[in-house]
């Protein structure tokens, strides 16, 4: 029995889901989401709450249970308030930048580097700050994982890409004798 799958969601005000048998579109005031689905859970919508019932009692069919539900309800809260995700950049000569629909990174390399922002984010930076906004939460978490993934911290100086909440744990350097 999945206990997320268990739960029930409540609908907000102002958000509407539409229901079909290989698609969930939820609208709300920020914006509209989709996901295709697989015809394996039944999603009800009565009075304003959701309900997810899995159709076969398969491991496949248990396991898109809770998967669904916790994507539906991703979809709901983003249309509502944005997800957001911040990056902070440490290291002398570490530089970020939005140009247009690019980000502009000098990350130490010998070439700039160009990342293309995806529609339906923004993108802030700020003092080498790096802030993702956007409704899908999937999309947001993608693309500051991408990024995060051209420079991660390393452990002796913690130069690199990290989460704002994000620890880095230091190594000792070398001992001199």
């Amino acid at each position: 029995m999945s206990r997320i799958g268990k739960q029930l969601i409540q609908i907000p005000q102002g958000v509407t889901v539409t229901i079909s048998p290989d698609e969930v579109v939820v609208a709300g005031p920020l914006g509209t989401l989709k996901k295709n689905t697989l015809d394996l859970v039944a999603i009800s919508q009565q009075d304003g709450v959701l309900t997810f019932t899995p159709r076969k009692t398969d491991k496949f069919s248990r396991s898109l249970w809770g998967t669904y539900a916790s994507h539906v309800e991703n979809m709901i809260q983003g249309v509502v308030t944005p997800f957001v995700k911040k990056l902070i950049l440490e290291g002398v000569g570490f530089k970020s930048e939005v140009k247009g629909t690019d980000l502009h990174l000098a990350l130490g390399f010998s070439h700039p580097v160009v990342v293309a922002i995806p529609q339906g984010l923004t993108v802030t930076a700020e003092k080498n700050n790096i802030t993702v906004t956007g409704i899908d939460k999937d999309l947001v978490g993608f693309f500051t994982a991408h990024v995060r993934s051209l420079k991660k911290p390393e452990p002796y100086k913690g130069k690199g890409f990290r989460y704002s909440d994000e620890i880095i744990r230091r190594k000792a350097g070398k001992k001199s004798a």
